[in-house]
């Protein structure tokens, strides 16, 4: 499903610079700077790393992950599971980047691995700027602009069935809690299908580096998103 954005070396998964910014771009529709090849702080989408984990281990009823740690390009990751049953995605010292723990009932069909994840990383690219930016605006802070920083620390959700057909997910509550000079984003979604509810989920973003809200340096930001956005699907980028 998802070959052509990693290479397989033995039981290690390696991810260039320019896998992971053309899945960032191509599937999830994300131009966050820190996701580009030539990025100071460069990071593998955690979406990647989502899609990824669905793969070798499959769809299941309940599902949650935590992000703990930021995964630079061409580092050797092992996707493994514990004694107790858990995922995690670590490097070959042991640092670990992702847990993912799950329960229910568990699907290995591809289509329906491929429609799902697809779905959900499309409805998580949309973080920036249609999400983030009115809850930024309403609570009069934003993040850095000349150093935009947002972090993807948590997501989780719960199916009722597995079969579902050309899945969707629509937004239906968000919240930004500030502490200081960061904020926790929380974003809540149902899952539909057919014109049916079949699950729901929530996913935190962590966005640091706050500083009051600008709505001229916002408005350059999101004008730069959408010339990225519009240079890619022009092939220009």
């Amino acid at each position: 499903m998802f070959k052509d954005f990693y290479t397989q070396s033995g039981d290690l998964v390696v991810i260039s610079a320019m896998q992971a910014s053309r899945f960032a771009k191509g599937v999830a529709g994300d131009y966050n700077p820190i996701h580009n090849p030539d990025a100071r702080r460069f990071c593998v989408p955690g979406d990647l790393l989502f899609a990824l984990v669905l793969e070798r281990f499959g769809l299941w009823q309940q599902m949650e992950f935590r992000f703990t740690n930021m995964v630079g390009a061409d580092t050797p990751l092992c996707f493994r599971e514990t004694d107790d049953g858990v995922v995690q995605v670590c490097d070959e010292q042991g640092k670990c980047y992702l847990t993912a723990t799950r329960s229910g009932d568990v699907t290995h069909d591809a289509a329906a691995i491929d429609a799902f994840t697809r779905c959900y990383v499309a409805f998580s690219g949309k973080n920036f700027p249609h999400y983030l930016k009115p809850l930024m605006e309403t609570h009069g802070v934003m993040f850095n602009p000349k150093r935009p920083l947002v972090i993807y620390d948590s997501m989780g959700f719960k199916l009722e069935r597995l079969d579902a057909q050309a899945p969707g997910l629509e937004l239906t509550d968000s919240s930004l809690t500030v502490q200081g000079k960061r904020a926790d984003a929380r974003l809540e979604f149902s899952i539909q299908s057919g014109g049916q509810a079949v699950g729901v989920g929530s996913k935190k973003l962590v966005v640091s580096g706050l500083c009051d809200y600008d709505h001229e340096q916002m408005n350059a930001i999101v004008a730069e998103f959408y010339r990225l956005k519009a240079a890619y699907e022009s092939g220009g980028a």
